[in-house]
């Protein structure tokens, strides 16, 4: 749950060139409907797409960083949230109860109490520890009207979450781990950090009341940014309200800076659940829990990916990787055999064929590849390139541009011809 973000600041009203909205929009990405309602956009094809793919990407990362994926339901019984403390530190962030029969439900507002009951439904022993549990879930936040804005602040949010319980002389490299997944996932992603926060807990009562949860939490987490070896900032009244926690804070290009991803070290909940582990010595012992969230929620992710690389995704996220352009009508029998080859090679690959030719390499400017295809490339099998940057890497042989373009996929980061 951890993964409270931090409001941006109001939009303009013309928004940049690169907002999210606008692109989003023109590219066909997402869009909004007013009997759909307020903050809950839904998605194009090309948008889910895009989404689709950076869910089974952070999925595999996660996969291949030991954790093990689960399904939850988005529905919970106001008793849980009692449980968890949401409800008398949360509910007005929360939307209201829902009759079934003589109980009432609620739409999660967080994953971390599901993940902590599919934690108590099995014993466990300190030889599995740490466990670590991850999910791409359904949460939801009543956000007032005012903060709303396209993908930024949404009420129907896709987290990628999870959820380390381990001993606690595990919690420090855990949450070390996590902070190491977030930065190689940056890279992949092509966007940076642009800062770490530790964020404290401020005055009055959002906050759990329990002094010494909060020091020794927080002093955990120093621990953890000291190790990793990266600057930071604290701020006061920014942590869940049950425990601090690191944010990486990211910037659109207007400057006005959000939350992304966090990590956090929590003592309060495994308390509240009566969580505990099988120890060496034969006794119980009460595990901690790590939250953490590599790319935050779907939505925001997007949206700064969006304004990011305006629009011109990273090749491997790029709803279309490669546009075939045959210049004229008798060269389309050759554009579609080299289109369907990058669809069989799992390349995502299109015609482009109306208008003319200049019309259509203007309209593809997004899509990372070009091959044109004229009279002399069709008879010879190959293709004329061109790249989404202006260079002209020249004629290649089909199976050749489609190696070179699987290998940069593959590869992922930002680059397009090395």
């Amino acid at each position: 749950m951890s993964h409270e973000p931090t409001t941006p600041a109001p939009l303009p009203h013309d928004p940049p060139s690169h907002d999210h909205r606008r692109l989003g929009r023109e590219l066909d990405l997402f869009d909004t409907d007013p009997l759909i309602g307020a903050g809950l956009p839904y998605w194009l094809p090309d948008g889910a797409l895009v989404r689709h793919t950076l869910e089974e990407y952070v999925r595999e990362a996660e996969r291949a960083a030991g954790y093990r994926h689960v399904y939850s339901p988005v529905l919970g019984k106001r008793e849980l949230y009692e449980i968890s403390g949401h409800w008398s530190h949360y509910s007005e962030d929360m939307f209201p109860p829902m009759k079934l029969g003589s109980e009432e439900v609620v739409l999660r507002p967080s994953l971390c109490p599901h993940h902590a009951l599919i934690y108590r439904s099995r014993s466990h022993s300190y030889r599995e520890l740490p466990l670590r549990i991850a999910e791409l879930g359904g949460m939801y936040r009543s956000e007032p009207s005012g903060v709303l804005g396209g993908l930024t602040r949404v009420r129907a949010i896709q987290l990628n979450d999870a959820h380390i319980f381990c001993t606690l002389d595990q919690a420090v490299e855990e949450a070390a781990s996590a902070l190491r997944l977030i930065a190689r996932a940056y890279d992949d992603l092509g966007i940076r950090a642009h800062r770490y926060r530790l964020s404290l807990p401020g005055e009055g009562g959002k906050y759990v009341a329990d002094p010494e949860l909060w020091a020794r939490a927080t002093a955990l987490l120093r621990e953890v940014l000291d190790g990793v070896g990266v600057d930071h900032e604290e701020a006061e009244g920014e942590a869940a309200f049950y425990g601090p926690k690191i944010d990486v804070q990211i910037a659109d290009p207007a400057g006005r800076e959000s939350t992304l991803s966090t990590v956090q070290i929590d003592f309060h909940q495994p308390e509240r659940f009566d969580l505990h582990y099988i120890g060496a010595d034969g006794a119980k012992h009460r595990p901690v829990m790590v939250h953490r969230s590599v790319i935050g929620s779907v939505e925001r992710a997007v949206a700064h990916l969006i304004e990011e690389h305006g629009g011109a995704f990273p090749v491997w996220l790029a709803p279309v990787q490669l546009v075939v352009l045959p210049v004229s009508e008798e060269q389309r029998p050759a554009a579609e055999q080299l289109m369907r080859a990058a669809v069989a090679q799992g390349l995502r690959a299109e015609i482009a064929a109306d208008g003319s030719l200049g019309a259509r390499i203007r309209a593809a400017r997004l899509v990372p590849y070009q091959a044109v295809i004229g009279a002399r490339e069709a008879e010879d099998g190959l293709t004329a390139v061109r790249l989404r940057d202006g260079r002209r890497p020249g004629v290649l042989p089909g199976d050749e541009l489609l190696r070179r373009i699987g290998e940069r996929a593959a590869a992922r980061g930002t680059g397009l011809w090395e």
